[in-house]
């Protein structure tokens, strides 16, 4: 058993440090109490490579914008490190954050979904996409999100994906409330959007119409 010269303790174990002081123990160590956390310690050196790698990016991307005026395209008149930014922000802090323990899947794409489109539209702004991807591309993609919570909400025992499809008649509807509010056409793929997110609540209430109740209770506080 190791001792602590300044605390006068002894520390069983093989602790190299006393954990009152952080002084050197003496003496001989014993076999560890705990066994060696290995899976934890190599998820924590992949997290702090994959963070190196995004900030090495980061800081090279600035310097290369803001020191050297270095432009990829000719013609751009905003700094581009600074999307680079936004996107690597947004992995390390978003989306990386999402793959943790107690997360359900529905949760996971949903956030995720939501965190790629409002990076995407903040993008295409720059480079005059914008109408474009809000046309096409996110609808698209809320069409896919729509479906693929549907699949969850079904093969789900627990019940935590329900509330990520009910969710889906939002998606659904208020974009079109919105144009109309707007007197604008509603484009076509949003259109679709709109009817495949009533069909997939209809389908929700037929074949888990009980979840579907209790889900809305829970989150109303009927």
């Amino acid at each position: 058993m190791k001792t602590c010269l300044y605390c006068k303790t002894e520390v069983g174990g093989n602790l190299k440090k006393c954990p009152l002081c952080q002084s050197k123990l003496q003496g001989e160590g014993e076999q560890a109490y705990f066994p060696k956390q290995t899976i934890l310690q190599l998820q924590s050196l992949v997290f702090k490579i994959q963070s190196f790698i995004v900030w090495t990016a980061v800081i090279v991307a600035l310097g290369l914008d803001f020191l050297f005026e270095l432009r990829p395209f000719p013609g751009f008149t905003f700094h581009w490190s600074l999307i680079i930014l936004m996107w690597l922000l947004a992995f390390e802090f978003g989306i990386m954050r999402l793959f943790k323990k107690g997360f359900s899947s529905s949760r996971i794409l949903t956030l995720f979904v939501f965190i790629v489109i409002l990076m995407l539209s903040i993008t295409a702004y720059f480079f005059g996409i914008l109408s474009w991807v809000l046309v096409f591309l996110v609808p698209i993609v809320l069409i896919g999100t729509m479906i693929a919570n549907f699949v969850l909400a079904m093969i789900d025992k627990s019940g935590n994906a329900m509330i990520y499809l009910l969710s889906n008649v939002l998606i659904g509807v208020l974009p079109y409330i919105s144009l109309s509010i707007m007197k604008k056409d509603c484009p076509f793929l949003w259109i679709i959007a709109l009817l495949l997110s009533v069909i997939v609540f209809v389908g929700a209430i037929i074949f888990k119409g009980r979840e579907v109740v209790s889900e809305i209770h829970r989150r109303l506080n009927l």
